[in-house]
């Protein structure tokens, strides 16, 4: 199966100018955790709840802050043809819960989820993945 079959195709972004405010508004609207933030379609991050905690509301910044000084701009992808399987072990290998899926193009194709792989391979592929996911950093690097 491949990512494409499962992913969530309709995302919605932000660009590196978003507000902080404006951001988690949207979050909230769609129920969301992540937003991944583009400049003329190519992803240039990926914005978190966990970003706007830690990053922003922490360290006092104003909800006028643009995304840009809070998101993640290291974003884990993978492409739409990639095996399902295959991206659960990059999420499991790199600890991580989500990963932007790229179209040929290099541009945003969706966003691939836990949840997603879950409705594909079920809680058995998912409780590894969130195994590997859930280790320290270092009984990761062991």
């Amino acid at each position: 199966m491949k990512v494409a079959d499962v992913m969530t195709a309709q995302v919605v972004t932000a660009t590196p100018r978003s507000t902080i405010a404006e951001v988690a508004r949207t979050m909230a609207q769609i129920e969301t955790g992540a937003v991944p933030v583009t400049d003329d379609g190519k992803v240039v991050g990926l914005i978190t709840d966990r970003d706007i905690v830690l990053r922003a509301v922490a360290e006092g910044l104003p909800l006028s802050t643009p995304v840009s000084e809070v998101m993640t701009e290291d974003v884990e992808t993978c492409r739409e043809d990639d095996s399902v399987a295959d991206a659960a072990g990059k999420m499991g290998g790199k600890q991580i819960r989500r990963l932007v899926v790229l179209n040929d193009g290099g541009r945003l194709a969706g966003i691939l989820s836990l949840g997603d792989v879950a409705q594909e391979y079920g809680a058995k592929q998912v409780g590894r993945t969130l195994e590997e996911i859930s280790e320290s950093p270092a009984a990761a690097q062991s």
